[in-house]
């Protein structure tokens, strides 16, 4: 108060103090009303937006009785639209595929879960979540729902339990007989934030809109509230089964234990049908299963190592290389274990350069050469470093097998295609117009061949890693007599375990 500049700053502060300080608006959250929303709550337009937004936020907009709903959108839906597309077009009597026709109790499709398979499969694929899947052993679509549930912080410390209780290495218990039947799902113990709710209802005579109200006042720890539904649920138990007060007050602090993590079951039960899917569809149709999920993922070269090394390995899927006279956009399914590496994924190219390359191929046929390539390709959409990109990812293979003397032609190329454009320009005196079909082309540079290093090292640059083969492939039979395990299977031991491989980069 004796200093004139902190008295003024801590008065405008007061000032300042509740103000709303921006505007923003929800990602995903959509009002829905039973009339004109401006019946209910104040709107404004965002500035270059065409949308009306709320100038209540998510609390007033509860409090005026309106419903929030949030719209999220999830990359797997479209992994899962692309698969239904590629299974329609190559699966004959599948042109109508859907995925609500699947049937939910499929042993192969439990049994990925179960063997803890599930890299790219929705919410369950961290090294965690397979390690808990080979614990449990999921056998229904219960199970996923309610160890997609657990599997966060607080309800985690349950799913010992809950493996145990189903594999019957522990018993079974509930609070009370009359919610047994209720909370035999989840073998007695509370998930979701519904069986609190339920677990009110049955024992406390609540009605479903009161214990909607119980566990708000649960999860968000009101103290005052929570003092006044006590004694709710004492006289509720009492009158509807006779409970006394203490064990009245012990199934309380168990609701509301279980009500301050509990996960909403419609949620997990959405997201665990959509793992569902995944899963299922990485059994029956593997090879769409990788196509989608990688076409997806095209920018992330970490994530495609990851997807093709579960292929390969796991589910013995073999790869094409990416091929201009064959290759697409996207990652496509050839047979049901070989899948053809998408164009669009290797560094340099883009959709546009991918469309105007298949554009090419489809009005004029295969190419037959690095030269008639460049002549027939759109040259403002497909330069030589994506020309170079191509080669190095194996893209030319199938034309010509010497990577090193394509890159090194790669300017005789550019050079002869705009040679056969000038000429194909003019109209000589006869008026004949060849378009350049006398040019004749001219030879490779002569290179030595890349080795088996330098091939797989320009490869990978293109493509983010290995594609053909592995620099470790010429001594892994060598190393497998003092080395027995792969990386991946190394056992979780204190005791010291040799393991190999190759220094890319020091630090």
């Amino acid at each position: 108060e004796k200093e004139e500049e902190v008295r003024m700053l801590v008065e405008l502060a007061q000032k300042l103090e509740g103000m709303t300080r921006n505007i923003g608006m929800h990602a995903g959250g959509v009002l829905i009303a039973p009339g004109k929303l401006t019946d209910f709550c104040p709107l404004y337009q965002q500035p270059g937006s065409d949308s009306a937004v709320s100038q209540y936020d998510k609390d007033d907009v509860e409090a005026v009785g309106l419903v929030k709903f949030d719209f999220l959108g999830l990359a797997t839906l479209t992994i899962l639209e692309i698969a239904r597309e590629f299974v329609a077009q190559r699966h004959k009597g599948q042109e109508n595929f859907n995925y609500e026709d699947i049937k939910l109790d499929d042993a192969a499709t439990y049994r990925l879960f179960s063997d803890g398979k599930t890299e790219a499969v929705f919410q369950f694929e961290s090294r965690g979540m397979q390690g808990m899947l080979k614990d449990a052993r999921p056998t229904r679509l219960e199970d996923l729902i309610a160890l997609n549930a657990l599997y966060r912080p607080g309800p985690m410390d349950l799913i010992p339990s809950f493996v145990a209780r189903k594999h019957g290495r522990e018993t079974v218990e509930y609070p009370h007989p009359a919610v047994a039947e209720m909370l035999s799902e989840t073998y007695g113990i509370m998930v979701y934030q519904e069986q609190v709710m339920q677990t009110a209802q049955i024992l406390g005579g609540y009605s479903l809109g009161g214990a909607d109200l119980l566990r708000r006042a649960m999860g968000k720890k009101k103290l005052e509230e929570m003092a006044e539904h006590r004694e709710k649920f004492r006289a509720g138990a009492l009158a509807t089964h006779g409970i006394v007060q203490e064990k009245a007050d012990e199934i309380f602090d168990l609701m509301e234990k279980f009500a301050g993590y509990g996960f909403n079951k419609s949620h997990a039960a959405a997201y665990s049908l959509l793992a569902y899917h995944t899963g299922w569809l990485k059994v029956h149709y593997t090879a769409e299963f990788y196509c989608a999920n990688m076409t997806v993922e095209m920018d992330d070269t970490d994530k495609l190592k990851v997807l093709f090394e579960d292929a390969t390995k796991n589910f013995g899927m073999t790869f094409e290389p990416p091929d201009v006279n064959r290759g697409r956009y996207r990652f496509e399914p050839v047979t049901d274990k070989v899948i053809r590496y998408g164009l669009g994924a290797v560094k340099g190219t883009g959709q546009l350069a991918v469309e105007a390359i298949v554009k090419a191929r489809e009005e004029g046929g295969p190419f037959t050469s690095l030269f008639n390539f460049c002549v027939r390709i759109d040259r403002q959409r497909i330069n030589k470093r994506t020309v170079e990109a191509l080669i190095k990812a194996g893209a030319f293979d199938a034309i010509q097998q010497n990577r090193a003397s394509l890159v090194a032609s790669i300017d005789r190329a550019f050079d002869f295609a705009a040679a056969t454009e000038a000429n194909a320009a003019q109209v000589d005196i006869f008026g004949d117009c060849d378009h350049g079909s006398a040019t004749q082309e001219p030879d490779l540079i002569d290179a030595t061949p890349w080795g088996v290093k330098e091939r797989l090292t320009y490869e990978k640059t293109a493509v983010g890693f290995y594609l053909s083969g592995h620099l470790f492939d010429e001594v892994a039979h060598e190393v497998r007599r003092f080395c027995k395990r792969e990386i991946d299977d190394l056992m979780d031991s204190r005791e010291q375990q040799v393991i190999a491989g190759i220094v890319s980069d020091m630090r």
